[in-house]
């Protein structure tokens, strides 16, 4: 299945340098550019992708309150925000807005690609320096959850999701595919009864199991 693309950032260079990655890639087609969120806003009624990617910063209005207009409860586009701009703040306003992604624009194609097919499958990713960060202070403001069985091979996975790793990244740290890893990830989810990886992560740091890094 190709997943459609919508491309909005006020920065041509951007657009562009996002358009060659993207292109480059069989599953991926980019059906659409906005320059700003009102035209984001309108493309992604009209076009109807599948994933958007949406800077925060753009004229007229911005991404966030684009998001805001572009998610539903059901149905509609993945939104992925790729910004410079990484403060916590924005981070969780986005998630907590319907966001299926958080990558910085410094963090490379191979993660921008990968955030896009985690979003379309209904997964969300968060470029791993703006996890860890995030989740290191929960530790100290919510109680540890109870405990869940875990295989080994399970604990291994989640120990490196915690600590930012791309599913990319486990599969070459543990020397399996990554299909082995999504199947591992699936697992846990459904012990859990977490929503994605970023759930997973933060139970991992709530309940103590990367002990005091920092």
């Amino acid at each position: 299945m190709t997943i459609r693309v919508l491309i909005a950032d006020d920065q041509a260079m951007v657009r562009t340098g996002f358009r060659m990655i993207l292109s480059a890639e069989p599953d991926i087609e980019v059906v659409g550019e906005a320059v700003d969120g009102v035209e984001a806003v309108t493309a992604a009624r009209d076009l109807d992708p599948d994933v958007v990617l949406m800077d925060i910063r753009m004229p007229r209005l911005d991404g966030l309150a684009a998001l805001r207009r572009i998610t539903r409860p059901t149905g509609g586009p993945k939104v992925v925000v790729v910004t410079t701009f990484d403060d916590d703040e924005h981070v969780r306003e986005a998630l907590d807005h319907g966001a299926c992604g958080f990558v910085l624009k410094t963090s490379g194609a191979t993660l921008l690609v990968e955030a896009i097919r985690a979003a379309a499958s209904g997964e969300a990713l968060v470029s791993p320096a703006i996890t860890v960060r995030m989740l290191r202070g929960l530790t100290a403001r919510r109680p540890a959850p109870r405990d869940v069985p875990l295989s080994p091979r399970e604990l291994d996975v989640v120990l490196l999701v915690a600590r930012g790793r791309t599913n990319a990244e486990v599969a070459s740290a543990l020397h399996v595919t990554v299909g082995t890893v999504k199947t591992h990830l699936a697992s846990v989810q459904g012990k859990l009864g977490a929503r994605n990886r970023v759930e997973i992560a933060a139970w991992a740091w709530e309940s103590g199991l990367l002990g005091g890094e920092r």
